[in-house]
């Protein structure tokens, strides 16, 4: 974890536009899925981001060739990734250890080489986020496993067979490994009860792109007509818009009154964080690729549960409780996804805020002004909410173990000062280039 903290002066100001990136949870399946291609994929608009370079080395260590085109005159978020050389299917635990979405390479992996051997993820900060619906799902398709010495051993004795597949939770990363597993399996596969996220749009569209035969991404039931493991064919394919970044910045806008507007990204995969919005008494603009939010009168309170896609995001609870904090009244928020998510709360208390946990819902009193204090971030999304926090807080607020934000916001800072927010990176940990050295969380 990088020694560096953000130091954040609140000053109550962010109006203007920036230029949302590539979905990191988009970004990471799309590496992963390059496994299947067995050559040259170009994957674009892809974030300069910690997460990304772990994933980079996790390819590079089963044998690929993952190059960021930084040529001048040409675009940085621009990956190629040649995996014609990948002549391992072995992804030690050192690796997977640094971050638990590199678990995706295990579906792939098996497409490709009918085994698979993959270090165990460790927990999470912001919950247990089992792997048992990927193994079963994979199960389904005739891969048998075994743990041995920390490791899961995946092997299809029988063959990779089409199945139909009845995940028990709508997971977004068992749909994944399912998916880029049945897409080389020999007849048809039917996953019911899928995820239903834009990434999971955006993977079967490049899986397409790539040959392979995928009907009905984005509903709850996928059907797949396999292909076979050596029918794959590199591409090119964009990544889209980071929904969650947009959903960040948008908060911001709402806090301080805007209008604030992001550009690169669908409204569509945000349609429930702007009703949230408009119930607070936000005024959101759409347009094709962008999104406007300004506010004139009181922030009103708001009830909100955290669902699987298209219901709201677990992943834009603590900015969204962050805005609860700051209302005239008492909101009541309700984590249904991940049971650790409410560790945010405690660090925004000792901003100010009135927040009462119980089990998994927090009462939250808003009207109380926040001060500037020491806090940390307990995951991605809470430290990048403590950041927009300092903004409306009274004094100066220090943010620590900001690790967890380079994690999954590229140049965070750096777009916040461009939009008027006085908040700057200090520490002395500062590589040879005069960037940040970053040292990843799981």
């Amino acid at each position: 974890m990088t020694r560096e903290i953000i130091v954040v002066r609140g000053n109550n100001t962010l109006t203007g536009d920036v230029q949302i990136a590539g979905a990191k949870n988009s970004a990471l399946k799309l590496m992963a899925a390059a496994i299947l291609a067995q050559g040259e994929c170009v994957v674009r608009n892809v974030p300069d981001i910690s997460d990304i370079e772990v994933m980079s080395e996790v390819l590079e260590e089963l044998g690929a060739v993952v190059t960021r085109d930084n040529f001048v005159g040409r675009d940085e978020h621009t990956l190629t990734i040649d995996t014609a050389g990948v002549d391992s299917f072995e992804t030690p635990y050192e690796l997977v250890s640094k971050m638990r979405a590199s678990i995706s390479v295990l579906g792939p992996l098996i497409g490709r080489f009918g085994e698979a051997r993959v270090a165990m993820p460790g927990g999470c900060q912001i919950g247990a986020r089992k792997i048992d619906m990927h193994l079963k799902g994979l199960e389904a398709l005739g891969v048998e496993f075994e743990v041995e010495h920390g490791y899961l051993h995946a092997t299809t004795p029988r063959g990779l067979n089409g199945a139909h597949v009845v995940l028990g939770f709508p997971s977004v990363g068992a749909t994944e490994n399912t998916l880029m597993a049945a897409v080389a399996a020999k007849g048809e596969t039917i996953i019911e009860n899928a995820a239903c996220e834009p990434e999971i749009v955006d993977l079967a569209n490049m899986l397409v792109e790539m040959g392979a035969r995928v009907e009905d991404a984005g509903t709850s039931v996928i059907r797949v007509q396999g292909i076979g493991r050596d029918e794959f064919h590199p591409c090119d394919h964009t990544t889209c818009g980071d929904r969650i970044e947009a959903g960040t910045f948008l908060v911001g806008g709402a806090l301080t009154g805007g209008p604030l507007t992001v550009h690169g990204i669908d409204p569509s995969y945000l349609r429930m964080a702007i009703v949230k919005l408009r119930e607070m008494g936000c005024t959101v603009q759409e347009g094709d690729d962008y999104i406007t939010v300004s506010r004139e009168g009181e922030l009103r309170p708001v009830e909100i549960q955290t669902l699987p896609h298209p219901g709201f995001p677990t992943d834009l609870q603590a900015q969204f409780m962050l805005l609860a904090a700051c209302a005239d009244g008492t909101s009541i928020i309700t984590e249904n996804v991940f049971e650790n998510r409410f560790m945010f709360a405690a660090e925004l208390a000792r901003m100010g805020a009135n927040i009462v946990i119980e089990e998994h819902h927090s009462l939250v009193r808003g009207g109380r002004p926040l001060q500037g204090a020491p806090v940390s971030s307990t995951d991605l999304r809470a430290g990048a909410a403590l950041v927009l926090a300092g903004i409306v807080a009274e004094g100066e607020t220090h943010v620590y173990k900001i690790g967890h934000i380079d994690r999954g916001y590229e140049d965070y800072v750096g777009k916040l000062r461009s939009l008027g927010a006085d908040v700057s990176r200090e520490g002395p940990y500062l590589n040879h280039r005069g960037t940040v050295r970053v040292e990843t969380d799981a």
